[in-house]
């Protein structure tokens, strides 16, 4: 009985590992900020649950991806940019839906937060 349990166990975590969404290639998408509105680029590699890459946009130019995840739909992922001649940690969660992402990104540093709609550029 408990071999049965382990093998149970072991099968429901490899469907959750398994069930991660594969964002892989180009995304883009805006936000708007108090600083005017932002279009940012966003260049995902997944590797099971591990999300690497980086980021772009003409306000705070490129940042790598650090600390990515993704479980299931959720991503969360860190930057590190310069906003204004300060580098600043921006940390982004969100939910993928299907070709379409919902970002949070978090600026402790100024107190604010924004929020983005990225699509998958084909």
């Amino acid at each position: 009985m408990r071999c049965m349990k382990l093998l149970l166990l072991f099968f429901a975590a490899a469907v959750l590992f398994a069930a991660s969404t594969d964002i892989s290639g180009k995304w883009k998408g805006s936000a708007d900020t108090p600083m005017g509105t932002i279009e940012r680029t966003f260049v995902f590699k997944v590797d099971g649950n591990k999300l690497t890459g980086e980021t772009t946009s003409e306000m705070t130019g490129k940042s790598a991806i650090e600390n990515g995840s993704i479980n299931g739909d959720a991503v969360a992922f860190t930057i590190t940019a310069s906003i204004q001649g300060t580098e600043a940690k921006i940390s982004y969660t969100g939910k993928v839906k299907g070709d379409t992402i919902q970002l949070k990104a978090d600026v402790p540093a100024y107190n604010q937060s924004v929020e983005y709609t990225i699509h998958r550029i084909q």
